[in-house]
């Protein structure tokens, strides 16, 4: 279910269905937020209405790489100025070239069935079966940092585990430098009991991939079933993240549920640093500044984010008791009805990456919902 460069063949298996007679199109995208703007713009294969294959050719006459993906989706990376158009043409003819490699991730049974990802800006991780077979309890979402823009993270495991070179340090471009322990982490979710205690779901229990790169990354864990409030339930997520974005998308659902749950995604807060949130009641908007798991050891800070506009309420609670270095969440809650999905965004950056402080961190933040709520304008004509 990869993600799939457009060859001339390619392209003309999937547009053949929807092509219509010769003639080019003339495709805009118009920003409407009062900042620059770089991310990944799609457009519905059946609406492109041009022979197949086809190219992208800019105001330029350059030519803008471009992938279908896996839900037939032309996925192309654009920039554009505040408050502006850019207009493209579609013409018939064979591409180029394709998107290099920017998002994408793996299962790594091999380091204790990891399953990581990343993107140009960071990289994550959720644990496995293997892990809690051992008994050991990590519930959330692993950061990496990056300071470089190519794929990393084949590489950092790779070396990790058949060299002395531990992804622990920073060699040039990052490094594992994130405590999460038996927490949420980074922004993973839990259900919300009675007494308003978090019920973790621990480790993934099985994963499918649905889009691997080279600009869009989406995957779906499965968890164990979990007896909740009467309910057999299976919690699902659904994980995106795109080239040039700093959050992930994470759409959360309970199979199985009968009646109303509460679910909760959170970023933990830890003991080094516990007044270092942000939460934005209006905007459902929370940060953290993480010093890392060896604040004494010149590793910059994390930037944690967590925007969720769906949410009825985001609050801080601290845990009933400290917990491997942790003393609270922040969380955003919702309470879903049966077959309702939870969806929102969670992601973090690096003072020693591409975030240099908290001021930068907190207008990328907002930047992000202002993209939530006001897309990027796409048209053909």
């Amino acid at each position: 279910m990869k993600s799939l460069a457009l060859t001339p063949v390619a392209a003309a298996l999937l547009l053949a269905a929807t092509a219509c007679s010769g003639g080019d199109r003339k495709l805009t995208v118009t920003n409407p937020s009062p900042f620059d703007r770089t991310e990944v713009a799609a457009l519905p294969l059946s609406s492109a209405g041009i022979d197949a294959p086809f190219v992208i050719i800019d105001e330029e006459g350059a030519e803008l790489p471009y992938s279908v993906s896996a839900d037939s989706l032309v996925l192309f990376l654009v920039k554009v100025d505040a408050g502006a158009t850019r207009t493209f043409s579609l013409k018939a003819g064979s591409p180029s070239q394709s998107p290099d490699t920017v998002a994408c991730g793996a299962f790594y049974p091999e380091r204790i069935d990891d399953f990581a990802w990343e993107n140009d800006r960071a990289a994550y991780r959720a644990y496995g079966p293997a892990l809690e077979a051992r008994g050991e309890h990590s519930y959330g979402y692993d950061v990496w940092t990056k300071s470089v823009a190519h794929p990393v993270v084949a590489e950092r495991y790779r070396k990790h585990l058949s060299s002395p070179v531990s992804y622990h340090e920073d060699h040039g471009d990052g490094m594992d430098v994130y405590s999460v322990g038996p927490t949420l982490g980074g922004g993973a979710t839990a259900l919300v009991d009675s007494t308003g205690a978090l019920v973790y779901p621990r480790s993934f229990a099985s994963y499918e991939i649905l889009e691997n790169g080279p600009l869009r990354f989406a995957v779906r864990l499965t968890y164990k079933p979990v007896v909740f409030a009467g309910d057999t339930l299976v919690e699902q997520r659904v994980i995106r993240l795109d080239a040039a974005a700093d959050l992930n998308s994470t759409e959360v659902r309970y199979l199985g549920q009968t009646r109303p749950v509460t679910a909760a995604a959170g970023i933990v807060v830890h003991a080094s640093n516990p007044e270092a949130y942000t939460i934005d009641s209006e905007a459902r908007m929370a940060t953290y500044a993480d010093l890392t798991d060896n604040p004494e050891g010149d590793n910059g800070i994390i930037w944690l984010g967590l925007l969720a506009p769906e949410a009825d309420s985001i609050v801080y609670k601290p845990l009933p008791e400290p917990a491997a270095g942790a003393t609270g969440h922040v969380l955003a809650m919702r309470t879903l009805a049966p077959g309702e999905a939870f969806t929102y965004s969670w992601g973090s950056g690096w003072s020693k990456g591409f975030v240099p402080d908290s001021t930068a961190w907190q207008t990328l933040m907002e930047q992000a919902a202002s993209e939530i709520s006001h897309p990027l304008k796409i048209s053909i004509e």
